[in-house]
């Protein structure tokens, strides 16, 4: 799967789960946040495509994605990206 099939693949899930994903301008990365009760993934728009996979997948791990089906290879590179920033 291409880095720009998985962000759109987390973009779906996000939706599916009522998270809006932003796509802003600033000096941030990104992340989930609730802003006056929506529940909102912020990421920067001038960041790289795997970057933004990156933030797209931890901020969908923040709600939980146990009990959710997800093809193999985004709940791979879900898991991948959390186990990355523990390391870090």
């Amino acid at each position: 799967m291409t880095q720009e099939q998985i962000l759109k693949e987390l973009e779906s899930l996000a939706d599916s789960s009522g998270i809006t994903v932003r796509y802003e301008k600033g000096d941030f990365e990104g992340g989930f946040c609730v802003l006056k009760a929506e529940r909102l993934i912020v990421v920067n728009k001038k960041l790289a495509v795997s970057k933004k996979a990156s933030v797209l997948a931890q901020g969908v791990a923040e709600i939980g994605i146990e009990n959710r089906y997800l093809k193999p290879a985004i709940r791979e590179f879900i898991e991948e990206e959390l186990a990355r920033v523990v390391r870090t």
